[in-house]
């Protein structure tokens, strides 16, 4: 249920020198105050609905009326502090422009491996040292699309709450369980569980369509420029490619994975 932004606020900013817009601001640019606070930003109505329908607590919420409209999400949803702020305000603090006038402060809730709960024939997707958070965050919606059963970030070049990353997966960070941990631990977890690795390569490969995916699998990819490294290599159990017709010799690290993910979509619904 929507309610009216009326009489919604407990506090009212107009100030871009207000130490709560000083600290929103430095939650969307570093990660560093990130891991420091263990806090991170949320824009936008879908993306804060999805946070808070996976359990994740917020800190603040903060409101600008002429940019939300007249209605925004349901108050008790939130249990914290609203802050109205003024349309100069939310720009400062915004890391992109149309978010519906609305952002959230939530607090970090870190899984690790021995957290996730699989089922008994798992489809993980595994991204060994993946820079871009755009990248990763494209992966996690075509992972929620495929119905993945998590998303596991090896040797990470950028943290998972990452402003952009969040942008880019739609609000998929908080449908899709992610987890940053080691490669090393990584396949020593999917070892120890009988998880067929499968990795994404050019050389000594197979056709991924001529390759069985309706067991338990992880598909694992690396960066486009240099690809997976030899730990990986070595302890996969199949190599596979995607057959490149073209001049070049790589596909964007989320459009390859939307095509393995749905292979084994395929597969999986005509056993």
């Amino acid at each position: 249920m929507n309610i009216s932004t009326e009489n919604m606020a407990d506090y009212i900013i107009s100030s871009v020198q207000n130490p709560k817009v000083k600290k929103v601001v430095a939650l969307q640019q570093k990660s560093s105050e990130r891991r420091k606070d263990g806090l991170f930003v949320v824009e936008g109505q879908r993306e804060l609905q999805h946070c808070i329908e996976a359990g994740f607590e917020l800190d603040s919420v903060f409101f600008c009326p002429s940019l939300c409209g007249e209605n925004i999400m349901d108050r008790d949803a939130f249990h914290c502090l609203c802050y109205e702020v003024t349309p100069p305000v939310y720009e400062k603090m915004a890391y992109r422009g149309s978010t519906e006038g609305v952002l959230a402060v939530v607090k970090t809730r870190k899984l690790q491996l021995e957290d996730l709960k699989l089922p008994d024939n798992p489809l993980v997707v595994v991204l060994e040292s993946v820079e871009k958070p755009g990248n990763l965050g494209a992966v996690l919606r075509s992972a929620d699309a495929a119905s993945a059963d998590a998303v596991i970030v090896c040797d990470p070049l950028t943290d998972v709450f990452n402003p952009n990353l969040i942008r880019s997966s739609i609000g998929a960070i908080f449908s899709v369980p992610c987890v940053a941990c080691t490669s090393a631990d990584c396949i020593r977890f999917l070892k120890e569980r009988q998880i067929q690795i499968l990795t994404a390569q050019l050389q000594d490969s197979h056709l991924y369509y001529d390759t069985d995916m309706r067991r338990a699998t992880a598909i694992v990819m690396g960066t486009e420029s240099t690809g997976l490294t030899d730990q990986w290599r070595e302890a996969a159990d199949s190599h596979i490619r995607i057959p490149m017709l073209g001049r070049l010799d790589s596909l964007n690290v989320s459009v390859s994975a939307a095509i393995l993910l749905f292979e084994a979509v395929r597969q999986r619904q005509t056993k």
